[in-house]
C-alpha cells in the first residue's frame, strides 16, 4: 500500500518512520507542513490523488493544550478542519484512514476506565476541537478509525518524561500533581498497534489505546527519575488548586483498552516496561 503518514516530525510520527524499516512492504509518505499543509484541502487531494495513496495514518495536531485557550482558530484548523480534508479525500479514492485523538474529549470526572462508546464531555479548547476531527473523520470516511490516546512521551520531541529527567538533574526539588490520575502511553507502542491495525486491516470505529496500569503524574516523575538514576531531586506532591493553568485538565483519564486487544489480539505493556525501555535509550 501507499500510505501518507502527517506530522512525521512529532512523537509519534517519528516512532512510526522507525518502524517502516520493519514493515518495508508498504511505500510510506511521511510528510510534515514543510511537504504537505494538512490545513490546505486542495494541497491534500493533489497530493493523495498524484501519489495514489490507499491509506492515511494523521499523526499531525495542535497540542499545546494551554496555548490552544487563546489560538482558537488555529486549533480548529489542525485539529477538527485539517482531518476533514484528509478523510474526505482518502474516501474519494476507496482508503482507510487512522485518526490519532486524546482523552480530553472526556471531562475526567469518572472513576472508573472510560470506554469508546461513553458520552464525551471535553471542558477545553483542545479537547472540543479534537472531538469535532473525530466526528468529522468518521463522517467523512468509511473505513476510518479513531484512536484516543493519553499521556504521549517519546524519545523524540518534547515531552512530560524528558522535562522532569532535565529538571531533576537541575533542581534540587519539583513539586508535580498527585491528584490527575491515568496511564502514560509511550508512543513507540502507539505506533506498533498502528502498525498491527495496518497490516491485519482497518475495523472501523473508535479505540481506546495507552499502556496497562494506572498512576498520578507525581508517582510517573518518581518513577521516571528512579529508572534515571536521579537521586538528588526531592520531588513533593501538589494539588491540581496550587498548579492553575489556562485549560482544565481531566483529574481522571484511564481508558478501557478492552476492545483494541480483543479486536486486533494484542497484549499491551505494563506502563513501567515501556517507560524504562524509553528512559534506557535517552540515558544511552
Amino acid at each position: 500500500m501507499n500510505i501518507l503518514i502527517t506530522g512525521c516530525n512529532g512523537q509519534l510520527g517519528n516512532e512510526m518512520q522507525l518502524l517502516e524499516k520493519e514493515n518495508p512492504q508498504h511505500t510510506y509518505f511521511n510528510t510534515d507542513v514543510e511537504e504537505l499543509d494538512i490545513t490546505d484541502q486542495q494541497a491534500i487531494e493533489q497530493f493523495v490523488d498524484a501519489n495514489e495513496i490507499d491509506g492515511i495514518v494523521n499523526c499531525a495536531a495542535y497540542t499545546a493544550v494551554d496555548k490552544a485557550e487563546d489560538n482558537e482558530a488555529l486549533c480548529q484548523k489542525l485539529n477538527a478542519e485539517a482531518p476533514a480534508y484528509l478523510a474526505h479525500a482518502i474516501d474519494r479514492r476507496g482508503g482507510w484512514m487512522i485518526q490519532i485523538s486524546t482523552d480530553y474529549v472526556f471531562d475526567g470526572t469518572n472513576h472508573i476506565p472510560y470506554t469508546e462508546d461513553e458520552e464525551t464531555c471535553p471542558n477545553s479548547v483542545y479537547g472540543k476541537t479534537k472531538l469535532v476531527g473525530e466526528l468529522n473523520v468518521q463522517k467523512l470516511c468509511r473505513h476510518a478509525m479513531i484512536i484516543r490516546t493519553a499521556w504521549l512521551y517519546s524519545t523524540f520531541g518534547n515531552n512530560f518524561v524528558k522535562t522532569m529527567i532535565r529538571l531533576g538533574k537541575e533542581k534540587p526539588q519539583l513539586g508535580v500533581i498527585f491528584d490527575q490520575i491515568g496511564t502514560p502511553t509511550y508512543a513507540r507502542d502507539l505506533a506498533r498497534i498502528i502498525m498491527v491495525a495496518v497490516n491485519k486491516g482497518i475495523e472501523p470505529g473508535i479505540y481506546h489505546f495507552s499502556n496497562e496500569g494506572v498512576i498520578s503524574w507525581y508517582d510517573f516523575t518518581k518513577a521516571i527519575h528512579r529508572l534515571a538514576g536521579i537521586t538528588t531531586c526531592h520531588v513533593s506532591p501538589l494539588h491540581t488548586s496550587e498548579y492553575p493553568t489556562p485549560a482544565a485538565r481531566p483529574h481522571y483519564s484511564v481508558l478501557d483498552k478492552t476492545k483494541i486487544k480483543q479486536t486486533y489480539g494484542v497484549e499491551i505493556p505494563y506502563w513501567e516496561e515501556s517507560l524504562k525501555e524509553c528512559v534506557d535509550i535517552l540515558i544511552k
